[in-house]
């Protein structure tokens, strides 16, 4: 436990444990998704989860092009009605390998939109990294292809993930303990 910003932080996941997590699955990536491979990281969340991913994917020889979405869901109060592109890649997927990478699988409806999108785009395979999935929360019809950490029905915070722009840069993922 940790106290930051004056709230106390329980571990959930360590920084050593996800590093280790990282490396096990760019290992299970190894010879996979090779084929003019582009990975996608969606943004903000899991811009610190995608830099060590793809680091532990280079080290098991896999040499992606690297782009970023940032994608918002939107509707009324705390009830997404659907989710919208605030800035796009850059490249073509038409015929790629990509491969999607977010920090948390949850309800699923981003990550559903992003692979519908790719998909529709024409890209060859999409597969999905995610640091963490909640099984318990799933709205839409999507599983991820590697998963770091199952995780327990927490609102978890730190290794880019936030509370009110707070906390992203931890080099764990935590539980705020009360009211965050």
């Amino acid at each position: 436990m940790i106290e930051v910003r004056g709230k106390r932080i329980s571990t959930l996941f360590s920084a050593d444990q996800i590093a280790e997590r990282n490396l096990a699955m760019a290992a299970e990536m190894q010879g996979k998704i090779q084929h003019d491979l582009l990975v996608i990281a969606i943004l903000k969340g899991s811009f610190i989860f995608a830099a060590d991913l793809i680091r532990a994917m280079h080290a098991q020889g896999i040499a992606p092009e690297v782009e970023f979405i940032t994608l918002s869901s939107y509707g009324k109060g705390t009830e997404s009605t659907g989710v919208q592109v605030l800035r796009d890649i850059d490249s073509q997927v038409e015929g790629r390998d990509v491969l999607l990478i977010d920090d948390i699988l949850e309800s699923g409806n981003t990550l559903k939109f992003a692979y519908d999108l790719m998909v529709e785009r024409g890209a060859r395979n999409v597969e999905v990294a995610v640091l963490l999935d909640k099984h318990s929360k799933r709205k839409a019809d999507i599983d991820a292809d590697y998963t770091g950490f199952e995780c327990p029905d927490h609102f978890v915070v730190g290794y880019g993930m936030d509370v009110a722009y707070a906390f992203r840069e931890l080099p764990f993922v935590g539980v705020v303990e009360g009211d965050a």
